[in-house]
């Protein structure tokens, strides 16, 4: 079957001719018709993630798969062939930028049905991030104040909408030109990054959601109120991470080292720092795709491709300034 891969480290995505999923007791079958495409894909292709995402080349990429189900292993009861389905396949079992992919059964949920199924290979990635952050790791209460940074992009335009979803006051950033854009989403505050200094805007703040990493975190930091938390999808990743993920105790030693600067700033101020590295969940993707159809989150496509043209497409990511996410979709 047709997919993508890379063959060592940075090195470029290229068409391959890959074998046939297996497809284990517990797993289905997915014919994909469309794959989101994620900055994780550009990272780990870059060796940006190997420290904790440790992967052998040639590696198919792709984390974000809609499609129909064309096979079930002996042991799955809920679904079955012809169900439109979409997940987020666990690590070390990604592979998604290819024509049939298999997925644990536990990773996969049933497609909203009020959405295309382009817009749902926008969702499992970002969806359960924004979920994971908000709801499980941030507890955000009606009331509460959360930011959001990048507000525009493929977690940013889910998070919002969750946040504003579970009654917080939604603060974000972004250029002037989507400034509108999120206010119909629910943000309560967009702050213009390119004339505006947000540790200056905001203050009192219970959550942040920071994409971004560097000094974009180190200030986020100091918008919280005390005891407030901030959570880095970019990282760096803490020690508690490295420890819950099993990492081996120089990979952890390591870890440490790369965030001992922002934990020291996080106790100074007296609030928290967390790092997210978002996992599969089929259960949460069906709480997420309940949201969807009952409107509540809307997901947000901004760039479509034909598979063929998913390496170029998976290039231009970090390039072309899109609203949401872009998907490459199979005939």
């Amino acid at each position: 079957m047709r997919a993508f891969a890379f063959d060592a480290y940075k090195q470029p995505l290229h068409e391959i001719l890959a074998p046939e999923p297996t497809v284990g007791d517990h797993d289905v079958l997915v014919q994909v018709a469309a794959a989101g495409l994620n900055h994780l894909d550009a990272k780990i292709r870059e060796g940006e993630f190997k420290l904790i995402l440790p992967y052998k080349a040639p590696l198919v990429l792709g984390h974000d798969v809609a499609g129909t189900v064309i096979e079930v292993g002996g042991s799955v009861r809920s679904l079955k062939p012809g169900d439109e389905v979409f997940a987020r396949p666990r690590d070390h079992r990604i592979g998604t930028f290819a024509e049939r992919i298999a997925v644990d059964e536990a990773d996969v949920a049933l497609a909203p049905t009020s959405i295309s199924i382009v817009e749902a290979a926008s969702l499992p990635l970002v969806a359960l991030t924004a979920w994971q952050a908000l709801v499980e790791r941030g507890n955000l209460q009606p009331g509460q104040k959360v930011l959001v940074h990048a507000g525009a992009g493929g977690v940013g335009t889910i998070a919002i909408q969750l946040a504003k979803h579970l009654g917080a006051h939604v603060a974000t950033t972004a250029s002037s030109a989507n400034a509108e854009f999120l206010r119909g989403l629910g943000a309560d505050v967009v702050v213009d990054y390119r004339t505006q200094d947000f540790e200056e805007a905001l203050s009192g703040y219970d959550l942040v959601l920071d994409g971004l990493g560097g000094d974009n975190l180190a200030k986020s930091l100091r918008v919280l109120r005390p005891g407030g938390l901030a959570i880095g999808i970019q990282g760096p990743p803490t020690p508690a991470f490295a420890k819950a993920a099993g990492l081996n105790p120089v990979v952890r030693l390591a870890i440490a080292g790369l965030s001992r600067k922002v934990r020291a700033q996080a106790k100074k101020l007296g609030v928290h720092y967390e790092f997210l590295l978002m996992r599969a969940d089929g259960v949460q993707l069906r709480e997420i795709a309940a949201l969807v159809d009952a409107g509540a989150i809307r997901p947000v496509v901004g760039a479509t491709h034909p598979f063929a043209e998913t390496a170029t497409a998976l290039d231009e990511l970090g390039k072309a300034r899109i609203r949401g996410k872009a998907v490459v979709t199979l005939p």
